[in-house]
């Protein structure tokens, strides 16, 4: 414990479970009901329709509030999660500011959808320059960016929001809540995809908004309860039950990032490798103020699609899957799915393999695919 706070490890393993009862599991099984017995003199209680409330889906919340310092709700995805947070916030003739080089469904939900409705959408580089945010209605911020992993400065970005009306959100998917918390930060929402490294075993989807204001949270809970992007109760419990160690596996993930980086920052024929927690990275003077532990995310440029392709079929350990945070080493090559990067682009999502083994079987595959 330090300074009267239990430390991630210990807070990772408690968020979110009841108080002790003999007798009963440590974090008890998932709740399958849609509706429940209702009293028949009052009517419902708190648990009367699975959509609005179930208290499997409570212990979640109470969990992902804990880490992140808000009160949480949960979604089906992280999409949905983005959506209500844009939908509940946004009316006809306001401004959105939007990264240019973040998750690309955004994007795509804003050019259609936002446009259709008349909210004007702007869009900046996550490494800046910001504009002046006069005017602007909401800032979506995602740092590190997923795919490019550029890092912006959130407590600087929340004062100009601020100051000139704006609230902000900060996507919070690539560092997760151990890694950086933006309600500390100034952000007025706190947003995130709880399928990647959040419960970190590729077994299924969530996102959630986190927040501490109480107006912004009724505001999310409402649009969530009439438009029904709830998360089933048992994706609910496996995802509490994989928050357990979460603490763990990004330390290993962080680690095996960091040695992988570098391997890859030392050969001549990689073209480009991003990690913010190298100290050449452009991002790196910011990512270790503000963030606490670095993601286990790599951004590496092999040049070409074909050159991707061989590396992936000589690799052992690195599997080609999108998605990232998971327990098993991935290459997603970012250009098969429109993305804007260049074709040779791959993001390296690292797994909790043992680091050696990891290094010795990225080198091997390149120096195959050379």
């Amino acid at each position: 414990m330090t300074g009267g706070e239990y430390g991630d490890g210990t807070r990772s393993v408690h968020a979110g479970l009841p108080a002790p009862e003999p007798g009963q599991p440590f974090l008890p099984g998932p709740v399958f009901a849609a509706p429940y017995h209702l009293d028949p003199v009052t009517g419902p209680a708190r648990d009367g329709y699975g959509r609005p409330d179930n208290p499997t889906r409570r212990l979640l919340e109470a969990a992902i509030g804990e880490l992140e310092g808000g009160e949480a709700r949960a979604f089906a995805s992280g999409q949905a999660a983005i959506t209500a947070v844009l939908m509940a916030v946004l009316r006809p003739g306001d401004t959105v500011v939007l990264p240019s080089d973040g998750y690309y469904t955004v994007r795509s939900f804003a050019a259609s959808t936002l446009d259709q409705l008349g909210v004007r959408v702007s869009y900046v580089p996550t490494a800046g320059p910001h504009p002046s945010f006069d005017g602007v209605r909401l800032v979506l911020l995602e740092t590190p960016a997923n795919p490019g992993l550029d890092v912006c400065d959130v407590a600087a970005l929340s004062v100009a929001a601020h100051a000139a009306g704006a609230l902000v959100a900060v996507d919070n998917t690539t560092a997760t809540p151990l890694g950086q918390r933006p309600l500390d930060l100034g952000a007025d929402f706190s947003v995130a995809s709880g399928t990647k490294a959040l419960t970190g075993h590729s077994d299924l989807l969530l996102g959630y908004a986190a927040t501490r204001d109480a107006g912004l949270l009724e505001r999310v809970t409402t649009w969530r309860t009439q438009t029904g992007g709830v998360p089933g109760a048992f994706d609910a419990w496996l995802a509490h039950r994989s928050m357990a160690t979460l603490d763990l596996r990004l330390a290993r993930q962080s680690a095996n990032a960091a040695a992988v980086a570098m391997a890859l920052a030392a050969r001549s024929d990689v073209e480009h490798v991003r990690w913010p927690g190298l100290p050449d990275d452009p991002s790196y003077v910011v990512a270790e103020r503000q963030m606490r532990r670095i993601p286990g995310l790599v951004s590496v440029d092999l040049g070409s699609a074909e050159r991707v392709t061989a590396f992936l079929r000589a690799s052992k350990l690195v599997f080609a899957a999108t998605s990232f945070g998971g327990l098993h080493t991935s290459a997603d090559r970012r250009a098969q799915w429109g993305d804007s990067t260049p074709e040779g682009f791959i993001r390296i999502s690292c797994g909790v393999e043992d680091t050696a083994d990891l290094v010795a079987d990225i080198t091997a595959a390149l120096d195959a695919a050379a």
